[in-house]
């Protein structure tokens, strides 16, 4: 090999390979897809797992195990850093306050859990599923309060949405 030829038929920009352009082309009529069956048909598109009829790895492995993310709780996260902008001294933090302030969106949550990034100034009144330990001592050092409230499990929640009537 030669200095030279280190780089010969590699291109940068590789022209894309047109196909169905006549016999020319040399690939031209059945523009490289051979003849009938499905792979030749339009809108064609083999999955990725496809092995060619074989029972797929997927369902040869043996599965074992238990998912116990059915059961997983999902908090929002409110640092006081954003109490502190967001409320003035005195007031009461719950979830409407939260929600109208912009802090907490969505329904599919099971509560609201109060982080102790930031610092706080003002006594505050919050209501919150959960605290850190540091939002909590922070909080009470400021002369706020907190109150923790249960949750409800927001699966729990989904089922029992009321319907209106048509």
């Amino acid at each position: 090999m030669q200095l030279h030829d280190v780089h010969q038929g590699i291109h940068k920009n590789k022209k894309r390979k047109r196909v169905g352009r006549g016999i020319g082309s040399g690939h031209g009529k059945t523009s490289t897809k051979g003849h009938k069956g499905h792979s030749s048909r339009q809108g064609f598109k083999l999955s990725p797992i496809f092995e060619g009829g074989q029972m797929p790895l997927a369902r040869r492995v043996p599965k074992r195990g238990f998912f116990n993310g059915a059961f997983k709780k999902f908090f929002v996260i409110v640092n006081l850093s954003e109490l502190e902008t967001q409320f003035e001294a005195g007031a009461v933090v719950d979830e409407k306050a939260l929600r109208d302030k912009g802090l907490v969106k969505g329904q599919e949550f099971d509560g609201i859990k109060i982080l102790g990034d930031g610092a706080i100034s003002k006594p505050l009144e919050v209501h919150a599923t959960k605290f850190s330990e540091s939002a909590a001592q922070k909080i009470a050092a400021a002369g706020g309060k907190t109150v923790t409230v249960a949750y409800e499990p927001h699966a729990v929640r989904r089922r029992t949405k009321v319907k209106t009537p048509d």
